[in-house]
């Protein structure tokens, strides 16, 4: 299979809007990161999604729409929801709702649930309009790799698995969306992203808890709900090891861990933030962005793990940022990039 890279003009939406209906595939930016695209309520055209990424299949998937009404269908909708659609749809939040029979099993895991968000991003928007249904989309990538923020992601990736790829340029968010669950007592964010919980307890007007996956692995006994919460994510090739701690503590123990490796013949480098690069200058550094600054952070964080296995490392040392606000996003994506591995300084 050959893979085009298009523009999203009226002719290429035509084309992937054609694909999606015929059952293929397609990868579309969003404001979070590239989506792989299905037909959501064709169970052979989704698991064709599971194929192309070689994603495990208790992996629940994200739906997505243009237009509330496309909700009738598919889910039952909790009266909690109401208030956070009009807040942040469209938008990097998805809902977990009750499922309809429509949804093949297959979509959710064989879950109850099915988790649905409405993107922003405009050629996202214009995509769906065009395929007038609703999409299963994962993040575009290999499963296991660090999630795609360009069409070029993408191409690295799934290159002969996929068909076609709507060019959107650079995601605006950079880490996927949050996932709220309403369907498990109280509010509970099962995937943290751009959406915040002080957001969401904004608008709800009470609490809302976090699962207690976000900074630990999955346990054996506990279910999935949510895309990113069982398996080792958004990893790249190299070994990553967290380092936290007080400043004082941590920089020097980011140069001994660094020349260690490099003094035994590894590749090494150092993630740290742009306010440390120069007290780290002996080191090979990438700069995560300004501690004061988590959205940056954020946003190019996912092209920064890729640039790691451009440049063939063994080892990455990572500095970390206090889970608040956006930061747990970034949090959330660093530990499970790190199989949750961390020194204590």
């Amino acid at each position: 299979m050959r893979t085009q890279i298009l523009p999203p003009d009226a002719s290429s939406l035509s084309l992937a809007a054609e694909l999606i209906q015929q059952g293929g595939l397609v990868a579309f930016p969003t404001e979070t990161v590239y989506g792989l695209g299905a037909d959501a309520l064709n169970p052979e055209a989704v698991r064709s999604i599971f194929a192309a990424k070689g994603r495990p299949a208790d992996n629940p998937l994200i739906v997505h729409i243009f237009r509330r009404e496309q909700l009738d269908s598919i889910c039952d909708l909790p009266d909690a929801a109401v208030p956070l659609m009009d807040a942040f749809w469209p938008g990097p939040l998805t809902l977990l709702f009750p499922k309809k029979a429509a949804v093949p099993d297959v979509v959710t895991a064989g879950l109850p649930t099915v988790a649905v968000r409405m993107p922003s991003h405009p050629v996202a928007q214009a995509f769906l309009a065009a395929c007038g249904l609703p999409v299963a989309a994962p993040s575009a990538n290999r499963s296991g790799r660090p999630s795609p923020t360009t069409a070029a992601h993408v191409l690295e990736d799934l290159s002969g698995n996929v068909p076609l790829i709507l060019d959107g340029g650079s995601c605006e968010v950079g880490l996927e969306s949050t996932v709220l669950d309403l369907c498990h007592g109280e509010p509970c964010i099962l995937r943290p992203g751009g959406v915040t919980k002080e957001m969401l307890e904004d608008v709800l007007k009470k609490p809302v808890s976090l699962a207690g996956s976000i900074l630990r692995p999955l346990r054996e006994d506990e279910t999935a709900l949510s895309p990113g919460m069982r398996y080792k994510h958004y990893a790249p090739k190299a070994d990553v090891t967290l380092v936290d701690g007080p400043e004082e503590n941590v920089l020097p123990l980011l140069r001994s861990l660094y020349t260690r490796d490099t003094d035994a013949g590894k590749k090494s480098c150092i993630l740290c933030f742009s306010e440390h690069a120069e007290a780290l200058s002996v080191c090979r550094v990438l700069s995560l962005g300004s501690k004061s600054e988590p959205s940056q952070i954020a946003h190019r964080l996912f092209d920064t793990l890729r640039q790691l296995d451009e440049e063939q490392m063994e080892s990455v040392y990572s500095e970390v940022i206090p889970p608040e606000g956006i930061g747990l996003a970034v949090m959330n994506r660093l530990g499970r990039a790190a199989a949750f591995r961390m020194i204590h300084a």
